[in-house]
């Protein structure tokens, strides 16, 4: 379209603030942005979303927040030019565009909608598996279709971003998309505004990641971000602004974000997010393959961030798909402890609660007992002494755990527990609530047909790529760093690994994933050399599985990551950990003591230790 950047803010899933779409669009001129992308699909309301349309559920199974978000923004974005790409479809994506037509007319708006097709993969997965057994394989626990327990409701692959091109070529205002991959939004937009096509790897290639760094909106601004102390002074923790990155036509990026809010964008929110959620140095798309070992990124103002390095690769000839099937129920009690022998007291009601369930026990797929937290030291208020005791329950159908057979015998206990014994009197978590599990493997993408809905009625087809490349099943992996000894960095203080390092977690299906990173040179050498796969295993402690652990270094940004196999428990759709989202599995482990130079720690109190 032009050679000028585009610019792209993104406000980023159904859990975001509402106001966002409003809030960019009514930001010209100070903050002008060219196209408005919502990530609004994840793989906890995928999950639910399918089961929804599946289950022919009233009232469609499209992302309702979007329609909340976008209502109040279409004059400005009509006022502005903007346009608009979401994934907000989910599994209804063709009545999600009939209601937003509904609305630009009410509105009396000249606005055009398009929308996509192809992401419904559920009849092509169950005909070729019936015919190959063998065809498709989780990536996670590596089973096979055919041999899942679980009969499959709704399959949805992960679409690439030029069917985004397309529509807005043909003239689209707003374009909306089911199960296109989050980074995809900004693909599209990027290669419709600079006309790039699949021979434009380099360029696609940055735009994946510029995507893949504002897809979570103020999470690269301030948001889950472990340096937040920094943003107290000025109230800068408040009304984070949204992220816009500007992409030129040879691909370089800038990050930046709304001049007038909150929030901040450093090297250090930058990197945060680029470790969030990924698998390894090779990061995947149907478009392309980004390289991300050199990625770099460079403070170039106030509030803006260069990124280099990216390099590319063609995609891969398949595409992640996900499977939902119902998973069966859940529900739990929670029960609080306090003060002094929370062990023992814990157990005691552990044994209690097990020899109350005896009858129903048979047909629990699922009984754990989780002890959330541990009571402060001499306590000076009776709040910070209590523990939750979470008593969680899965079965494959609702009658084990009806509220006579699970949470009205645990509530019967209250007489018999250990001292103090006290339960939470919301109890509508124990009433059971439907789980879905999720199954991921690759379809080619040849089995994909995906296809512009022009808003004219015109349909677009868009051909798979012609060149692609078949990688490795293992990313790469190297278990240490032989770099200098430890006793090089001399004496040491006994402290948590977060004072020194930063870091960042989360979740893809039952895998989670956590990236560390620090400043300087010499803490990253020191980094490199302290965080093997051996010694995340014993940070882990009793978190440590017995799977397997990836790990691989990106030394422009002075960062160590890890791949934490199958640490989720069958993922966030069905997952009976309260850390459903991986989120934490960084915060967990910047809190366990390492041995930390006593100059690195002087260095940044200022004082002799």
């Amino acid at each position: 379209m032009t050679n000028l950047p585009l610019t792209s803010g993104a406000s980023g899933a159904a859990s975001d603030r509402r106001l966002g779409f409003s809030q960019l669009a009514a930001g010209d001129p100070d903050d002008p942005v060219d196209v408005l992308i919502g990530d609004f699909i994840s793989e906890g309301n995928m999950t639910s979303l399918a089961a929804r349309k599946a289950m022919g559920a009233e009232g469609g199974a499209f992302e309702a927040t979007f329609v909340e978000a976008i209502t109040p923004a279409l004059g400005d974005i009509a006022k502005h030019g903007i346009k608009v790409v979401v994934n907000a479809g989910a599994s209804d994506t063709q009545l999600l565009h009939r209601i937003i037509l509904d609305l630009v007319k009410a509105q009396q708006l000249s606005l055009k909608v398009a929308w996509i097709s192809g992401d419904e993969v559920l009849p092509t997965l169950l005909e070729r598996s019936a015919s190959n057994p063998q065809a498709f394989t989780n990536l996670y626990t590596g089973e096979t279709l055919a041999s899942w327990p679980f009969k499959p409701l709704y399959a949805q692959a992960y679409l690439g971003g030029l069917g985004i091109a397309t529509a807005l070529q043909g003239g689209a205002d707003i374009v909306i998309c089911g199960r296109v991959s989050d980074a995809s939004l900004v693909i599209g937009a990027a290669a419709w505004w600079h006309a790039w096509d699949r021979t434009h790897l380099p360029q696609l290639a940055k735009a994946l990641v510029a995507g893949h760094l504002i897809e979570c909106s103020t999470y690269i601004t301030g948001g889950n971000f472990t340096g937040f102390k920094e943003l107290e002074e000025g109230g800068r923790w408040l009304d984070l602004g949204f992220p816009i990155t500007e992409i030129g036509a040879d691909g370089d990026v800038v990050i930046t974000k709304e001049k007038r809010r909150g929030g901040i964008v450093s090297v250090e929110t930058c990197t945060a997010q680029l470790l969030y959620e990924i698998q390894g140095p090779w990061y995947f798309n149907s478009d392309v393959t980004a390289i991300l070992d050199n990625v770099a990124f460079t403070q170039i103002g106030k509030d803006r961030v260069s990124m280099t390095g990216v390099q590319c690769a063609p995609p891969p000839p398949t595409t992640k798909v996900g499977v939902t099937a119902h998973g069966g129920f859940h529900a739990e009690m929670i029960y609080f402890l306090v003060g002094l022998d929370i062990p023992t007291k814990a157990r005691m009601f552990e044994q209690q609660v097990r020899h109350a369930l005896h009858a129903t026990r048979p047909q629990l797929s699922l009984l754990e007992f989780q002890l959330l937290g541990t009571p402060a030291a001499n306590s000076h208020t009776q709040a910070a002494a209590t523990v939750p005791l979470r008593i969680v329950a899965q079965a494959r159908t609702a009658a084990p755990l009806a509220p006579p057979k699970f949470a009205r015998l645990i509530i019967d206990l209250v007489m018999c527990a250990y001292p103090g014994g006290t339960f939470h009197f919301d109890m509508r978590q124990g009433v059971p609530r439907p789980v879905y599990e999720y199954f991921v493997t690759r379809l080619p993408q040849t089995g994909v047909r995906q296809r512009v809905h022009m808003h004219d009625g015109e349909v677009v087809e868009v051909p798979p790529p012609s060149v692609t490349r078949v990688f490795p099943a293992q990313q790469p992996s190297a278990p240490r760093f032989a770099g200098r000894s430890r006793e090089h960095f001399g004496a040491t203080v006994r402290a948590p690994l977060g004072r020194v390092a930063h870091a960042r977690s989360g979740d893809k299906g039952s895998d989670a994933n956590v990236g560390f990173f620090v400043r300087g040179a010499e803490e990253y050498e020191w980094l490199r050399v302290l965080l093997s796969v051996d010694r995340m295993k014993e940070l882990l402690a009793g978190e440590y599985n017995g799977k397997a652990i990836d790990r691989f270094e990106l030394p422009n940004v002075r960062a160590v990551h890890f791949l934490l196999h199958d640490h989720l428990d069958r993922g966030v759709s069905c997952t009976s950990t309260v850390d459903f989202l991986g989120k934490n599995v960084a915060e967990f482990l910047r809190a366990r003591e390492v041995d930390v130079p006593r100059r690195f720690l002087e260095r940044r109190s200022g004082a002799k230790l």
